[in-house]
């Protein structure tokens, strides 16, 4: 009889530490993945950003020099991410690849220009800037003319701000609601053993004395749910790199280091502070009031 009551015991204690331990994984998990996005947010934004092409059109008369004297020009040019030149023939080569159909076939003549197909750095890619580099550009009298979406330029930004500051809404709601979380989970699992505390206390136990074996299982608790949540944080960043390979999230390291010690971190100083508290309040309880 004594047995089978001893199991029951163990299996609610073990039930009881299991929800425990996935209340901590699943919130710690979420704020995690959202922690990363947070800090990569900007090598996102930046990334996508430096995916809108500029295209610098030469009049057909600029001689080599004047290319090669451009080209030294993006070399050295600070905004610039990357570029390419691209020659008329080529261009019109690629328009026949896409269409299907040598338009100097009619023409007799290829009416295409030279041109520099330029990608910006991200940190410059907004009206201001790009309306200073558009305006340097232009003092190059063989510079015919520049195309970029500015519409789509405008939209990049204004999200990039929007989407910002609801990040940081809904990281301090989530916040909230992990400690809320873990806190209910772990007051549950002390509620399950307020009888053995009031015991304790009753036969002379001090009050730390009582507490420490209920703070030190629940830093436990914390650190595993924290190495599982670790874990599918790293599923995740792996996951990501695969689809977005050029964010290279994977090898930030510093990054990823912040996030798997604010998990821990967080793990652990929440379980404790909601054990210590919550062992207080059953402490400071009655015997009458235990029922």
């Amino acid at each position: 009889m004594a047995s089978s009551f001893e199991n029951y015991n163990k299996r609610r204690l073990i039930s009881s530490y299991f929800s425990v331990v996935l209340s901590i994984f699943l919130v710690l998990f979420l704020l995690g993945t959202l922690g990363l996005f947070v800090i990569n947010s900007k090598k996102i934004s930046d990334d996508f950003k430096e995916n809108i092409p500029m295209t610098v059109f030469f009049n057909n008369a600029a001689t080599d020099s004047v290319i090669n004297s451009f080209d030294v020009e993006l070399k050295n040019a600070k905004f610039i991410k990357d570029y390419a030149f691209v020659h008329k023939d080529s261009a019109a080569k690629n328009n026949v690849d896409i269409v299907g159909k040598d338009f100097m076939e009619f023409l007799g003549f290829n009416p295409l220009q030279n041109s520099f197909d330029i990608h910006l750095k991200g940190d410059y890619v907004n009206s201001v800037s790009i309306n200073k580099i558009e305006r340097s550009f232009r003092k190059n009298e063989m510079v015919t003319e520049i195309i970029y979406d500015k519409q789509l330029v405008d939209l990049v930004n204004n999200n990039v701000k929007e989407i910002s500051f609801w990040i940081l809404i809904v990281s301090g709601v989530l916040t909230i609601v992990a400690m809320l979380l873990i806190n209910s989970s772990l007051r549950l699992s002390v509620y399950s053993h307020r009888f053995t505390i009031k015991t304790m206390q009753m036969v002379g136990a001090t009050k730390s004395f009582i507490r420490k074996p209920f703070i030190w299982t629940s830093i436990k608790l914390g650190l595993i749910g924290s190495a599982l949540a670790i874990i599918g944080l790293i599923c995740v960043v792996v996951y990501v790199d695969g689809l977005f390979p050029s964010l290279g999230i994977a090898k930030d390291y510093t990054s990823i280091g912040i996030v798997v010690f604010g998990v821990l971190i967080i793990g652990t100083i929440i379980t404790s502070i909601s054990t210590y508290f919550a062992t207080q309040r059953f402490l400071n309880l009655k015997t009458d009031d235990l029922y």
